[in-house]
């Protein structure tokens, strides 16, 4: 019986379903995960440099539901998916120090809950009007809703929500 993952899941629960992925480093020959809390160190750490030099040399910066957000550079230049650039022959060169976006996600029957989890619980801003509305944005374009991810859930004043998605709340 499939679990039911909600946005409020529990990190440990989520983090065991995303150890149940049976595509092995199929994710990192499509893109790479983004990073939040202590991944920048945990990474730097890891391969012996400094923060600002991992930056440089194996991050970019996205922009993601309003917010700026590192991730590990694709291969590929000139197109928005490739693989990420720790990805080599023998998988994840950063495997013990990847980014939770990397433990969370996988191609398993969960992947997309797990995706819609992660952008809930750590991208998602809620007290940032944009970021309510690019996420709306996302829910309109066919984006996986969970329990508890619901734009009433998220902004239950009926009124306030109403504002932002109507630009009446820009910041």
């Amino acid at each position: 019986m499939k679990k039911r993952i909600t946005a409020k899941t529990h990190l440990k629960e989520i983090l065991e379903l995303g150890n149940a992925c049976s595509r092995k480093n199929n994710c990192c020959k499509h893109g790479s995960g983004f990073l939040i809390g202590d991944d920048l160190k945990n990474i730097s750490k890891f391969l012996k440099i400094d923060e600002e030099r991992l930056e440089k040399k194996y991050l970019e910066e996205k922009d993601l539901f309003n917010k700026k957000i590192l991730r590990p550079r694709l291969k590929t230049k000139d197109k928005p998916y490739g693989e990420c650039i720790f990805f080599d022959e023998n998988g994840c060169s950063i495997n013990e120090a990847k980014p939770l976006q990397c433990k969370v996600g996988n191609c398993s029957e969960y992947g997309e809950e797990l995706s819609a989890w992660f952008l809930l619980n750590y991208i998602l801003d809620k007290d940032d009007p944009e970021s309510v509305r690019q996420y709306a944005l996302y829910i309109k374009s066919g984006g996986k809703v969970l329990e508890g991810g619901k734009l009433e859930e998220i902004i239950p004043d009926k009124n306030k929500l109403k504002k932002i998605l109507g630009y009446e709340i820009l910041r």
